[in-house]
């Protein structure tokens, strides 16, 4: 564990180096454990791969006290997070995707570059689970891996200007769904109905760091059925 100076009120608390769900399992630990022991002095917190950004109340404490507290809340909570990653029982979220060279304007792409077929590559991206290491780009981002190596695939030379809700995008072992109409560089293999952030419900998304993601493949008239639109690809 090491921590950084982030700001004037905040501190960037770094487990690891590498992406691996045991590395993700002592960051979401830690966000539990500090917020028990720091309450109302946290203003913020912000989960990703290997670190943690915690931000505090700086008229209410300075950094020196939030690195002992830091220190003496997690140098055995860590081990007991990586113990027991392998027994936890993370709940799954099951979202739909219509996966169709329509939908998808990668899939032959990655066909070609993979030599595996469209079935195949649909086939692949469905039968993993993928667990949400980070939020962010946009509000209900979310950053899923890891991808079978056989589909990964690297980012496009040239972003879209324009990628529809709901697509379903693949960069290098990670997949996520774009929440919004943006730009983008991500491989589209497909379009998921499900709305990755919407601010007039709660919870605002389906999905929160730690969650198991799975991916199902449905039809054309079940994308249409659960409200899905065919958005445009610039």
């Amino acid at each position: 564990m090491r921590i950084e100076v982030a700001g004037e009120n905040s501190l960037i608390i770094y487990f690891g180096e590498t992406t691996a769900p045991e590395i993700s399992a002592q960051v979401q630990q830690a966000s539990k454990t500090l917020t028990a022991a720091l309450g109302d002095l946290i203003i913020d917190q912000v989960t990703s791969y290997a670190s943690l950004l915690l931000i505090f109340d700086p008229l209410a404490i300075d950094q020196f006290k939030v690195r002992k507290i830091i220190h003496e809340c997690l140098n055995n909570d860590n081990a007991v997070a990586s113990e027991n990653t392998a027994s936890s029982t993370q709940p799954i979220v099951e979202l739909p995707v219509y996966y169709s060279e329509e939908s998808g304007p990668e899939l032959n792409l990655i066909s070609q570059n993979s030599g595996l077929s469209i079935d195949e590559i649909i086939e692949i991206h469905q039968s993993l689970s993928y667990r949400v290491y980070a939020i962010g780009f946009a509000p209900g981002f979310a950053f899923l891996g890891q991808v079978d190596e056989r589909i990964a695939s690297p980012r496009l030379s040239t972003p879209r200007l324009k990628v529809p809700r709901g697509a379903v995008g693949i960069a290098d072992r990670q997949t996520a769904i774009y929440p919004d109409v943006s730009p983008g560089g991500w491989n589209l293999i497909g379009l998921c109905p499900t709305r990755m952030f919407d601010p007039g419900s709660t919870p605002h998304m389906p999905v929160t760091v730690g969650d198991e993601v799975r991916f199902k493949s449905i039809s054309k008239d079940e994308f249409d059925a659960l409200g899905g639109v065919i958005g445009d690809y610039q």
